[in-house]
């Protein structure tokens, strides 16, 4: 395979425990065409310390300051200072297997441009993981070895943010860490979507994804479920919405509201169904709760659905297939 320079994006802000174990992990790579473009997110811990003492030893590893501040900020100081031809992304808290970058890069040589290279990933933790957590890396794992990760990309962010790659050309396309959205991961998915990357399959475990207390993604405001939501309202009005068919939203729990509520908020006309009795006929936000009978009634009607229970869930995938509705063209899930 080709030789191509590698640019591994590493923010980085107090992960000064995890940070050796994480460039070890990058060193010991069997690809070795690399350089490591770690941007200090103005750490209080000796973090940056770490880092500069590995960039005295190897000239592939280049340390600077975050010109503004959060991650956004840090991933789009990286890129600018980026050389590789493939470009990827890194947690400073998370393990690389080594043959993570060979295998990615192999697969954008395969196919070319145009594409994503994801990898299978792997939660650890000193106290083990949670079932939610192990319920997500399954289902995730399970659409990457397909290739299939966009066929439910507003379930839940369906590329891994620490184990993807893309040919800079691609990723300069989908606008890179221009945008300022949050969760930012979620959101340069939903872009490699709308500018039609495909998904390259893979069936190996490239990438070992630590869960503990403070990292960001559970201490971050940016990361709660609310900012998921907006997003995914974002670019299904963007990518989905058809003003000439009637839109539905299914469900009426927190995640039903928070989606009701939007829609109001921007104006965007809707009816609003459910399978709870108690709450069929009630008036909430000026909208009347339908049974989800009343999709009879709608003439190619298109839905967001926000059940989350997976029995519910199956049921209500029975219920369009009777209608001869299909997934991400008709429905929705949202959750």
């Amino acid at each position: 395979m080709k030789n191509h320079l590698i640019s591994i994006l590493i923010p980085f802000k107090n992960t000064s425990v995890f940070l050796p174990e994480c460039i070890e992990s990058v060193i010991s790579q069997n690809y070795q065409n690399w350089e490591i473009i770690a941007i200090d997110d103005h750490s209080s811990d000796n973090s940056k310390i770490i880092l500069e003492h590995y960039s005295s030893a190897d000239t592939r590893i280049k340390v600077h300051t975050n010109k503004g501040e959060g991650i956004i900020s840090a991933l789009r100081t990286a890129y600018n200072l980026s050389k590789g031809e493939l470009i990827t992304r890194m947690d400073s808290d998370d393990i690389m297997n080594p043959n993570k970058l060979k295998i990615l890069a192999s697969g954008l040589e395969k196919h070319g441009k145009g594409h994503v290279a994801i990898g299978g990933v792997q939660y650890f933790s000193d106290r083990g993981i949670s079932n939610g957590y192990e319920r997500y890396e399954r289902w995730l794992n399970k659409l990457t070895s397909r290739g299939a990760n966009y066929s439910e990309i507003y379930k839940e962010c369906v590329i891994p943010s620490p184990c993807w790659m893309v040919h800079k050309k691609d990723l300069e396309d989908c606008g890179a860490f221009e945008h300022n959205r949050y969760p930012e991961d979620y959101d340069l998915t939903f872009r490699f979507y709308e500018m039609g990357l495909q998904c390259i399959p893979c069936n190996d475990i490239l990438h070992l994804w630590r869960d503990y207390d403070t990292r960001t993604s559970r201490t971050s405001e940016h990361y709660a479920q609310n900012y998921f939501l907006h997003l995914k309202l974002y670019y299904y009005l963007k990518l989905h919405h058809d003003k000439s068919r009637p839109l539905t939203v299914w469900g009426a729990g927190n995640k039903g509201k928070s989606v009701a509520r939007d829609l109001i908020k921007h104006k965007i006309p809707f009816y609003w169904l459910c399978d709870n009795p108690k709450k069929i006929g009630k008036n909430i936000y000026g909208q009347e709760l339908r049974h989800f009978d009343y999709l009879h009634k709608l003439k190619k009607p298109k839905s967001i659905v926000t059940v989350a229970n997976e029995e519910a869930q199956e049921l209500i995938k029975n219920f369009f297939m009777n209608l001869g509705q299909y997934p991400m063209i008709d429905y929705f899930f949202f959750c």
